[in-house]
């Protein structure tokens, strides 16, 4: 007699990679995480391949029945029909639904038609949504798409002002000793050189952004970068709300990603703040759990799941 088929839900971030395994009815027989499977980091067919594996482990070779991907990486309509094309002829993917990890957290915060999500970890994101259809995303694309922060945006800021320390056009920031010690290195000089020289990446940078949170109650160039970390945020909140016409409704601003999940008080506060002051009826909502979660409910939901399957698997996985 063969396995029993199974839904696969997949949460994939910059540094890690959700998968879980569960039963029609809800119930969770599998679970692994392996590492980042953002394509614009690692390469389509390297995102792939991650994939296949992580989805082979947590199936344990059962037939899947549907599948979602929720990644991230995915924010262009070109992107998502590249990664679209590279996963057929795999077997999980016969059935499967694939979009921006950003879909999986909102999922997971709140069930509401009307409801904007904010994601900040290695990147920044955010999406709205009405219950008319309407969404509204972000090419997420760094710099030349007008985003800043999450992991990488906080440490390339970071050497930038540790540098300026080291020669005088900047204040001096415990910041300097917090990317000698990350590092090892005896001189921040000695970090500049390793990255101009192809030596070391570029994304390592975004393991600074713990100083950033754990300093800044004391240091005046951590504080502010926090602050603007904040602002970005509500930024990126304030126009979904803004261009869906919620901006005086009472809306759910679901907040995750590993930054915002870690609820740095200053951030937090600072966040909450601003919301107020931009969005007076919006009602912030901190997803500590893990996104993968919203995507297992997506995905249930798919294969016509009951309310009691959906509240076994949310159930099962906040336990994780």
């Amino acid at each position: 007699m063969g396995l029993s088929p199974v839904v696969i839900a997949v949460d994939g971030g910059g540094t890690k990679t959700d998968v879980v395994a569960l039963r029609p009815d809800g119930e969770l027989v599998g679970r692994v995480r392996g590492g980042g499977s953002n394509p614009q980091v690692i390469g389509l067919a390297t995102s792939v391949a991650l994939l296949d594996d992580l989805v082979a482990e947590a199936s344990g070779g059962a037939p899947v029945q549907a599948a979602g991907l929720y990644l991230s990486g995915l924010d262009l309509p070109r992107e998502l029909d590249a990664m679209s094309a590279a996963i057929q002829g795999h077997s999980w993917a016969a059935n499967a639904v694939i979009d921006n990890d950003l879909f999986a957290l909102l999922r997971t915060g709140t069930a509401e038609p009307d409801a904007v999500a904010v994601i900040c970890g290695t990147g920044i994101n955010a999406v709205g949504v009405r219950a008319d259809g309407a969404k509204i995303r972000f090419p997420a694309l760094g710099h030349i798409s007008g985003d800043w922060g999450g992991g990488s945006g906080l440490g390339g800021e970071v050497l930038w002002h540790v540098a300026r320390a080291g020669d005088g056009r900047g204040p001096q920031t415990a910041l300097t000793d917090a990317v000698k010690a990350q590092f090892g290195l005896a001189t921040v000089d000695e970090l500049i050189a390793q990255l101009h020289f192809g030596e070391r990446d570029y994304e390592e940078l975004n393991a600074l952004a713990p100083a950033v949170f754990a300093l800044a109650d004391t240091d005046q160039v951590a504080a502010g970068l926090v602050d603007r970390q904040a602002s970005e945020i509500v930024a990126m909140a304030t126009s979904c709300l803004r261009r869906l016409n919620l901006l005086n409704h009472s809306v759910p601003v679901v907040l995750g990603g590993g930054i915002l999940a870690a609820g740095y008080r200053r951030l937090m506060d600072a966040v909450r703040a601003g919301l107020a002051a931009s969005a007076p009826k919006a009602r912030p909502v901190v997803v500590p759990s893990l996104p993968v979660i919203g995507a297992a409910l997506l995905t249930l939901s798919r294969v016509q799941a009951t309310q009691a399957a959906l509240d076994t698997a949310q159930q099962a996985l906040s336990q994780l």
